[in-house]
């Protein structure tokens, strides 16, 4: 395969799977071969095993972070501290894109920058919605109330007021207390139960302010 094709195949692509080239009569060993090469010439940037993008000189799409870790563990959706700042939820600039998902926990770190997966139970995999991320890039992310929650079932003893005022939670618009109570009723753990409640009586009485 010659550079140009390439460039006709993904050019327009933020990163691309090395399947994508597969299809047809073509050879996987050369192909792979000559994405090797590429990668060692600095025409293309590896992000995982048989996941790439085109390095910058070349890229007419700058990958979204949060679409790159959908794409670097499949069935994850971005939440976490990296959802919650998405929001607008916490003051804090997230450096790692958190995500959690069915997959093994692991910390990745390539040429688009870093990202964490969580593992969680099958029976937590809701609250998450697809979301134009940037320019035609979508990718699954946690809702504010589903994000928060997942925050606290993954961390011990964070169903304490003491440790939910230390998020310092703002922006209360974007909190939906329905919606939060809603996904700790549906995720039948009582720990998130008692959030839901904890962040409604925090909420309430400082509205307005940060927390």
């Amino acid at each position: 395969m010659k550079w140009e094709t390439l460039l006709t195949i993904v050019g327009s692509e933020a990163v691309f799977s090395s399947s994508l080239l597969l299809a047809g009569k073509v050879s996987a060993t050369q192909v792979r071969l000559q994405l090797t090469r590429w990668v060692q010439t600095g025409r293309l940037l590896q992000l995982r095993r048989g996941l790439y993008t085109l390095a910058p000189a070349w890229r007419k799409v700058e990958p979204h972070p949060f679409l790159v870790a959908n794409k670097l563990q499949h069935g994850s959706y971005v939440s976490l501290q990296s959802a919650l700042s998405f929001h607008d939820v916490i003051p804090e600039h997230v450096p790692v894109v958190t995500s959690v998902g069915p997959g093994r926990p692991e910390m990745l770190r390539n040429p688009i920058g870093s990202f964490q997966f969580k593992h969680v139970t099958s029976r937590m995999l809701f609250g998450y919605v697809r979301l134009e991320v940037a320019p035609r890039q979508f990718a699954f992310v946690a809702s504010a109330e589903k994000a928060l929650l997942d925050l606290v079932y993954l961390t011990p003893d964070a169903d304490s007021p003491d440790y939910l005022r230390e998020l310092r939670l703002q922006n209360v618009a974007a909190i939906n207390m329905q919606n939060l109570h809603d996904l700790a009723k549906r995720s039948g753990r009582p720990k998130l139960l008692r959030t839901a409640k904890i962040v409604e009586s925090l909420l309430s009485r400082e509205e307005g302010e940060t927390l």
